[in-house]
């Protein structure tokens, strides 16, 4: 073998080994440019959302809320003032489990922002449990300097999405507009119930495509875009109170109480979450 052709192969070998290379690199380095997981509040913040929890006047509300067994305050039970009283004794609520955060899909994310996080901790959720075994989820948000508890909700689902997305090494957060909730997990938006599984599919879709999905939903209904500004936020209209279910509603800042009540209270955003408390 002369030395021009040994000159030759040597370059041909040094090109394949970095064609390899890109090959290998090329996902890791996609991987790193993708939002990573959301910022967890301090295990600080958490037990200060907990102990807004623990108040003797909330432990009163889900009495009652467990009472009530999902009649709004608002609506007549059909039972006196006194036996609500004492059923909502015998509900005996307690908490269960742990305080965790609630991440909720990130407004700057939809509009494209650079290096915006997929989704943000807006509130924090503790599951609580009657004696009869109803769930609630606990609500809490951090308004004027200090955690309140803000809603009470019926079921666990909170808790429930947080603790097997963080069991798979990912982490849980919601698309309140459809109800969905989802994995965030190795650069990928997984799926965690039936809503999330009509949106992405059953296998889920990369950050990318899940970012060019939602800002197809909800990119002209941001805050200060005229969806906003025509009085259409939370699904609702300005000449009925009713909730439109054809429509969706528009992100909300994280933590504030207005939009936490907002987003709960919105007809997609419910579904199997009629009951509710709001403070």
């Amino acid at each position: 073998m002369n030395s021009h052709h040994r000159v030759r192969t040597a370059r041909t070998a040094t090109a394949l080994t970095a064609v390899a290379l890109a090959l290998v690199l090329a996902p890791a380095a996609h991987a790193a440019d993708a939002p990573g997981a959301p910022a967890a509040p301090g295990a600080g913040e958490l037990a200060a959302a907990r102990t807004a929890t623990q108040q003797p006047a909330v432990l009163d509300k889900l009495g009652h809320f467990f009472a009530r067994k999902g009649v709004p305050p608002t609506q007549q039970l059909g039972i006196s003032a006194a036996d609500e009283a004492k059923a909502a004794t015998a509900a005996a609520p307690r908490l269960a489990g742990d305080t965790v955060p609630v991440y909720t899909l990130s407004a700057a994310f939809v509009s494209g922002r650079a290096g915006a996080e997929v989704a943000e901790a807006g509130f924090t959720a503790t599951t609580a449990v009657a004696a009869d075994g109803q769930r609630a989820s606990v609500w809490t948000a951090r308004q004027n300097g200090s955690w309140r508890v803000v809603n009470i909700a019926s079921g666990s689902d909170e808790a429930d999405y947080a603790a097997k997305a963080a069991a798979d090494g990912g982490t849980a957060f919601r698309e309140p507009q459809i109800n969905a909730w989802y994995e965030l997990k190795d650069a990928r938006v997984l799926p965690l119930d039936d809503e999330a599984r009509r949106s992405v599919g059953a296998r889920g879709s990369t950050i990318a495509a899940y970012q060019r999905l939602v800002r197809q939903r909800y990119g002209d209904k941001l805050p200060g875009s005229a969806y906003d500004a025509s009085g259409k936020a939370g699904g609702f209209t300005a000449e009925s109170a009713a909730p439109q279910p054809d429509r969706t509603a528009p992100l909300l800042t994280a933590g504030s109480a207005i939009g936490l009540t907002a987003l709960a209270g919105t007809a997609l955003g419910l579904r199997r979450r009629k009951a509710r408390i709001t403070y």
